[in-house]
C-alpha cells in the first residue's frame, strides 16, 4: 500500500532562498496565527492507518465468526464417500447443502436430496473417511462436518403420511402412484428388485429415503428392524443438497425430479381439507333443517 505519496499540488517545499516561505507582499508566514493557531490546523495532519499485519488477526478473527454463521445458519460443504448416489453423484463430489429452509419450519419434500446424521445403527460397520488437508481445514472453519460425524445422503421418496409401496419387477409407488425414476436412478438398476418392501405407512414428522443406486444403497429398505422402521426423522436432516459445488467440471443443481410433481401423489392428503369441510358443513345442515322444522310445527 503506497503511504503518503505526492499528488503534485502540494506546497512548495521549504529551501535556502525561501526561508519560512514567503508570502507574495514580502512577509514571512507564521506556522501559527499570533492568537494560538488557526482553527483545526493541529487535526489536519491524518493518522498514520495500521499497517496489513497489524488487521490480519481481526480480519482472520471477523472470518472465522463469519464461516461459523454460514454452516451453522446457512449453507455447508459435504463430500461424497460412496457410490449409492450415482450416477445423480459421483463419490467425491462436493455439495452445497442449504440449512437455512429448516430454520423457517420447512420439511423435507419428495424428491429432494437431503443429508441426514445417521438416525442410528445404519453406519456401524462403515469406517469413517481420512480427509486430506483441506478437508480438515474446512472441518476447522466449520463449512465441512469433521470426519468424526455420520452423515448419509439419499433421496427422499415419501413423507409422513405417505403409503409407500415396491414389488418385485414392480414401481415404486406412494400413494398408489408409480413413480418414473428411470430419469434419476443408475442406468441398469431396477427399482427394487434387489429389497422388494411394503406397503408401508410413513408416520408423522418422518421420511422414507432410497439411493439413486439402487443395488449399491443401503437404505431405508433395510434397516426396517431398527427403531423407526426404516425411516428417519426430520429432525435428524441436515438440510437439502441443492448444488454440486466441485470438481467444477461437475457443477450442476440438483432439481425434484418430475415425476414426483405428477398430479394425483398428494391425492390422500388432498382428501383432508375436503373432510374436513363436509365435517363442518354438517352441524349448519342439521341446524337450518331443526330450524326449518320447528317454524312449522309451530305455526
Amino acid at each position: 500500500m503506497a503511504v503518503g505519496a505526492r499528488s503534485g499540488h502540494d506546497e512548495p517545499e521549504d529551501r535556502p532562498d525561501n526561508p519560512g516561505n514567503v508570502e507574495s507582499d514580502g512577509t514571512t508566514a507564521d506556522s501559527t496565527e499570533s492568537d494560538g493557531g488557526s482553527p483545526g490546523s493541529g487535526s489536519t495532519a491524518q493518522k498514520k492507518p495500521r499497517s496489513f499485519w497489524k488487521e490480519l488477526p481481526l480480519l482472520i478473527g471477523i472470518a472465522l465468526i463469519l464461516a461459523l454463521l454460514i454452516k451453522t445458519f446457512l449453507v455447508q460443504a459435504f463430500s461424497i464417500p460412496s457410490d449409492s448416489m450415482q450416477n445423480t453423484l459421483q463419490r467425491g463430489d462436493r455439495v452445497l447443502v442449504d440449512k437455512l429452509t429448516p430454520w423457517f419450519g420447512s420439511e423435507p419434500e419428495r424428491g429432494e436430496v437431503v443429508v441426514f446424521h445417521d438416525p442410528g445403527g445404519w453406519l456401524e460397520d462403515t469406517a469413517a473417511p481420512d480427509p486430506n488437508v483441506v478437508q480438515k481445514f474446512l472441518s476447522f472453519i466449520g463449512l465441512m462436518p469433521s470426519a468424526e460425524e455420520k452423515d448419509l445422503i439419499k433421496r427422499v421418496i415419501a413423507v409422513g403420511g405417505d403409503t409407500v409401496e415396491c414389488k418385485k419387477n414392480g414401481p415404486v409407488t406412494v400413494n398408489g402412484k408409480a413413480l418414473d425414476d428411470k430419469s434419476f436412478i443408475f442406468e441398469g438398476n431396477t427399482p427394487c428388485n434387489d429389497e422388494p418392501f411394503g406397503p408401508i405407512k410413513i408416520p408423522k414428522d418422518r421420511i422414507w429415503v432410497m439411493g439413486d443406486h439402487r443395488q449399491n444403497s443401503l437404505d431405508s429398505r433395510y434397516h426396517q428392524e431398527l427403531p423407526g422402521g426404516g425411516t428417519v426423522s426430520t429432525d435428524e436432516v441436515v438440510g437439502r443438497a441443492v448444488v454440486i459445488a466441485w470438481p467444477v467440471n461437475r457443477w450442476a443443481t440438483l432439481p425434484i425430479p418430475k415425476t414426483f410433481d405428477q398430479p394425483g401423489l398428494n391425492a390422500a392428503m388432498g382428501l383432508a381439507p375436503g373432510a374436513l369441510g363436509v365435517a363442518g358443513a354438517l352441524p349448519l345442515v342439521f341446524w337450518r333443517r331443526r330450524r326449518l322444522t320447528g317454524g312449522r310445527t309451530a305455526g
